[in-house]
């Protein structure tokens, strides 16, 4: 794929990049301290920079007996296991591009990725939950004229026609001087978008800027060799990526990666190992104060947790500060394209700013744009455009491409929010999640907000509902707080009038669920939920 970097680009944020690739970390790293621990493993063994390095120089032997060149496609749809990291280190060290993809896609998902980056190669576990992928990889190849080699990990036996990851590290490490010179600005891995609004958008990022992401968090947060960071999302996820696998080997900081989410195991792997800080959506964090205080710990090693990817009320950061030792819980604001534009509000005395903005701009610059384009004061609502050091460098598909960006190089968001006077961001809604009632525009996440209060209401989602005298009414989905809870369209209602919230803005239909459909990385799937709804009322129920 055609690397989409400019010179231009190069020139304003190149003295902002560190000019090395995580292979070439990890080499020095392994000889440096090779038996200092690099990534905790939640019920394995714990990785050293020594074992990794010479794994991965095991499988890069491997990878070229079967002719993989700088330039191809690797995919991985790995849990948060040892071979993922290895995986990434050998792919970065011959200049392979990776394209991780979220465990709990199928079919239709994998189809459309794996022919769209055209990888020559795959990894793939035998089983997750109750999904076999090498039956699902065996349906799919005839599709997949680019598929050469897909290769089985952890698998109990041999699959036909199938390779096994334990077969590619039994043999020799080769030889670091005749590898290739690999460039930092190189595309090092291609994510998907999780697709919530449409095809998704094979998003490319290079050595370089995902170590630029890594050290702006370092640097803000404060973090060095003393500090490790639990991370329970996907490795195949930008957050699970950057966090749990480039920042062991780029920084001083340690990781600890879990296979699954699971608060209570996570209350027990924070304390055996240590863990200071996490990045991850606001599932984590709500189960994970509850699960410190059924354990009867404040989890006194915690000092950060940095919360987004989703919706997070108020009350959850201000849950967390106050029931958790020294843990400081805060807003960010970044996305796949962007990561993590914003880091949170940590200082003392900034608990109302940590919970009430999605966090102070850092290492980006950012600008609030009209319908047309133009920059508008700070405090005025409109789409958020960032451009920094640690942006992507662009869409695959030139098309996408130049229409995610304005033409200064600033990527459009597509969220809608203002920069507020304490220079944080403040996202109000999604260009396509604002309900038009009337002609009106009603912002989904203020009803959210107001609802979050409400005692017996876990979380909910606001989304567009057809009205036919109006084009759009308000809907809500709403998973209670216990199956005793009473939460009718008259409760809703009751408690939205006396919230003061505008009348045009109640939710005219109530929907109670056990749970919300999410992307991998915890995000609702609204376009789910308003395709749920337009079939009941097309249904007339």
């Amino acid at each position: 794929m055609k690397n989409p970097l400019t010179a231009e680009r190069i020139k304003r944020d190149g003295a902002l990049w560190g000019n090395t690739t995580i292979a070439q970390a990890a080499w020095r790293k392994a000889q440096e301290r090779p038996d200092e621990v690099a990534i905790y493993l939640e019920g394995e063994a714990s990785i050293t920079y020594g074992s990794i390095a010479d794994e991965a120089r095991r499988l890069v032997t491997g990878l070229q007996t079967l002719g993989m060149k700088a330039g191809d496609v690797i995919s991985f749809q790995l849990p948060n296991w040892r071979e993922s990291v290895v995986v990434d280190i050998a792919a970065s060290a011959m200049g392979l591009i990776v394209n991780p993809v979220i465990p709990i896609y199928r079919d239709h998902e994998l189809r459309f990725i794996l022919k769209d980056v055209g990888a020559r190669l795959i990894y793939i576990p035998e089983r997750v939950r109750s999904l076999e992928f090498p039956s699902m990889l065996a349906s799919l190849r005839a599709e997949l004229p680019d598929l050469e080699y897909v290769v089985t990990v952890r698998a109990e036996g041999q699959h036909d026609d199938m390779l096994c990851y334990e077969d590619l590290v039994e043999n020799v490490q080769v030889d670091l001087d005749t590898l290739p010179m690999v460039d930092p600005n190189s595309v090092k891995a291609i994510l998907y978008t999780s697709g919530t609004t449409g095809t998704p958008k094979a998003v490319m990022h290079s050595h370089n800027t995902l170590a630029r992401v890594i050290q702006n968090s370092l640097d803000y947060w404060q973090m060095d060799e003393r500090d490790v960071m639990l991370m329970p999302s996907p490795v195949t996820h930008i957050t699970g990526y950057g966090s749990g696998m480039v920042l062991p080997f780029v920084t001083s900081v340690k990781s600890a990666l879990m296979p699954r989410w699971d608060a209570d195991a996570a209350v027990a792997f924070i304390n055996e190992v240590g863990a200071t800080a996490s990045v991850g959506a606001t599932p984590f964090l709500v189960e994970l104060v509850a699960a410190a205080k059924r354990h009867n710990t404040g989890l006194p090693t915690m000092r950060l947790f940095a919360c987004g990817g989703a919706a997070v009320p108020p009350q959850v950061i201000d849950e967390a500060c106050e029931g958790l030792d020294n843990c400081r819980a805060f807003r960010v604001y970044g996305s796949t394209e962007t990561p993590i534009i914003t880091l949170g509000f940590v200082g003392d005395g900034q608990q109302k700013l940590a919970s009430e903005t999605d966090g102070v701009i850092y290492a980006y610059e950012v600008k609030i744009l009209d319908d047309h384009g133009v920059a508008v004061p700070n405090g005025e609502d409109g789409e958020i455009a960032a451009r920094g050091a640690g942006m992507m460098l662009g869409y695959a598909d030139p098309e996408q491409n130049a229409q995610a960006h304005d033409s200064e190089g600033f990527f459009l968001t597509g969220d809608i929010g203002h920069i507020t006077s304490d220079n944080a961001i403040l996202i109000t809604d999604r260009k396509k999640d604002i309900i038009i009632r009337g002609g009106e525009n009603i912002s989904a996440k203020e009803v959210e907000d107001v609802l979050h209060d409400h005692p017996d209401i876990r979380e909910v989602a606001i989304v567009a509902m057809p009205h036919e005298r109006l084009g759009e009414g308000v809907c809500a989905y709403i998973v209670p707080v216990s199956k005793e809870s009473v939460l009718d369209i008259a409760e809703v209602a009751r408690f939205a009038n006396a919230a003061l919230l505008a009348k045009q803005k109640i939710p005219q239909h109530v929907a109670i669920v056990s749970d919300l459909p999410r992307t991998a990385s915890g995000k609702v799937r609204k376009d789910v939920l308003r395709r749920q709804i337009r079939e009941i009322i097309a249904q007339g129920q």
